[in-house]
């Protein structure tokens, strides 16, 4: 059995009209992927089964319990999920408007996983998953936390990599998580994941804007320069263009089916990301991983929320 640890923050989430109707749920770039991997893998027809690991850290509070029940009803683990007693997870409004337009407002800055680095119990975490096959993370992972923080992450990631625990990193890239001199200070981190990468899943749009690129093309070759041995490239509606650096092989657009009814793309890349890693621990190739990947994502895009129900997506994938 595979076993993968994802790293990252998931937030309480409000959703409707200010000083109305109001949804509660969660959410997290990271958080979605894991829930989305652990439903991928039922597609997977020799039946193995991928360990999945949520690495964060919660509040005590009777909504962060609440939030560790979900995620271990969708065979998420959540034995590497630490508890802070003195913070509570961070918070998110999503506010609409009478045309359907949505606008955010964030409170995170005192949240439990900003610190999760400095946890008293965080030294035994760093132990327990030099075991682990995979470890994930993405921009939002790295940019939450403070910066000398960054740092520690990124070095613990070297110490990873160095018991042969496979590293993927999606870049994800948030602006107002970064300071006023952002495209230098981004740059500066990313390249120093990107050196001890083996697995990028990043969105073209994310480095274009940080990296100036102009072409996917252009993309690939800065990524393999920096040290990224296979990389996926998302393109949305075009699907994505993989290569693995480690051969000869030239890089090969997977497209996706057009969706013309698209409602919510909120977590376009997040379901790629859980699908396509849900195939690719279990040894799929690179293509057919990158279908499963387009085939949730392009279920995911048609409905409202960031996690629709499990039945969409076991429909999608034919495990129902």
């Amino acid at each position: 059995m595979k076993h993968i640890a994802i790293i990252g923050e998931c937030m309480i989430e409000l959703n409707g009209k200010p000083f109305g109707a109001m949804q509660q749920t969660f959410g997290g770039d990271t958080l979605n992927a894991a829930v989305y991997l652990c439903r991928g893998q039922e597609a997977n027809l020799n039946g193995e089964a991928i360990q999945v690991s949520y690495v964060t850290a919660l509040g005590s509070d009777p909504i962060s319990k609440g939030m560790l029940s979900r995620w271990e009803n969708e065979g998420i683990s959540t034995q590497w999920v630490l508890e802070d007693d003195t913070r509570t997870p961070g918070l998110y409004l999503i506010q609409l408007d009478d045309q359907g337009e949505r606008t955010f407002l964030y409170w995170r800055n005192q949240s439990a996983a900003k610190y999760l680095l400095q946890h008293p119990n965080f030294g035994l975490l760093k132990q327990a998953l030099n075991q682990v096959d995979m470890v994930f993370i993405s921009g939002i992972s790295l940019a939450i936390l403070p910066e000398e923080d960054r740092w520690a992450l990124i070095h613990w990631l070297h110490q990873l990599k160095e018991h042969n625990v496979e590293i993927a990193f999606d870049s994800n890239f948030r602006p107002a998580l970064w300071p006023q001199d952002q495209h230098h200070t981004v740059r500066e981190f990313y390249q120093a994941l990107y050196a001890i990468t083996d697995f990028a899943l990043v969105t073209f749009d994310d480095e274009q804007l940080i990296w100036g690129d102009n072409t996917p093309t252009q993309t690939l070759q800065r990524l393999a320069t920096d040290g990224v041995k296979k990389c996926i490239i998302k393109l949305g509606a075009e699907g994505c263009l993989v290569q693995d650096f480690t051969t000869d092989f030239p890089p090969q657009s997977v497209p996706t089916q057009k969706i013309d009814a698209v409602v919510d793309t909120t977590s376009a890349g997040d379901s790629f990301n859980g699908g396509f890693l849900s195939a690719y621990l279990c040894g799929e190739d690179l293509i057919t991983a990158c279908q499963r990947g387009n085939t949730l994502a392009g279920t995911v895009i048609q409905h409202q929320g960031a996690i629709i129900p499990k039945a969409l997506t076991q429909a999608a994938l034919g495990i129902i």
